[in-house]
């Protein structure tokens, strides 16, 4: 697979293009508590879910180490999709982890710039297991040459976290759903309470 860089029209903020589409099925692999379960756990779910999609050019043979690098440099994208929601936690420390990891593993599976008469384009030159991470690599570098990077956020309730392209005018969404947006503003709504019985009653 390769993702392009320049030579079609640029997309409407509010659409959802094919680097946006790899880098959102990357990151939402991990279990949440919630029903979601973790699809890098080893070398033969690792397998199965790439065999799912097409972009990774079907069957490819994975070990638990292969598997181990997934979870890593997934985590590491979800931290900082988790930036783009404003995540305090994710914030100070956690995030420059995340870019020096992202880093390193930018040195590891380089990608090639391919040149033609329609446009630019980078795609990995490897093959196997190092190939789909350098397809990742080349999505989400594609993606982020736009303004619209920042719209790739992970949601903010813990622990789901799941990644979602924000399609708000001004693009300030911070929760994949509502329903998630309702547990965070219920559980404020509790601590607060909790905080108000714990305050000693005025004479």
């Amino acid at each position: 697979m390769s993702t392009a860089v320049s030579g079609s029209p640029r997309p409407s903020p509010r659409t959802v293009t094919p680097a946006v589409e790899t880098v959102l099925a990357f990151v939402n692999t991990r279990a949440d508590g919630a029903g979601r379960r973790e699809r890098f756990g080893d070398g033969d779910s690792f397998a199965a879910w790439l065999a799912e999609r097409d972009e990774f050019d079907g069957t490819t043979v994975a070990t638990d180490a292969d598997a181990a690098v997934a979870r890593e440099l997934r985590d590491a994208l979800v931290t900082l999709l988790l930036a783009h929601s404003g995540d305090e936690e994710s914030a100070g420390e956690p995030l420059l982890r995340a870019e020096r990891h992202l880093r390193r593993v930018g040195s590891l599976y380089p990608l090639a710039t391919v040149v033609t008469a329609d446009g630019v384009e980078l795609a990995s030159p490897q093959t196997g297991v190092p190939y789909v991470f350098g397809t990742v690599l080349a999505a989400v570098t594609t993606f982020a040459q736009s303004s619209d990077w920042g719209r790739v956020k992970a949601c903010r309730n813990p622990p789901c976290h799941f990644g979602f392209f924000d399609r708000t005018r001004n693009g300030a969404g911070l929760y994949c759903s509502t329903g998630c947006g309702s547990q965070v503003s219920m559980r404020r709504h509790r601590r607060r309470l909790r905080q108000d019985d714990a305050e000693p009653s005025g004479t």
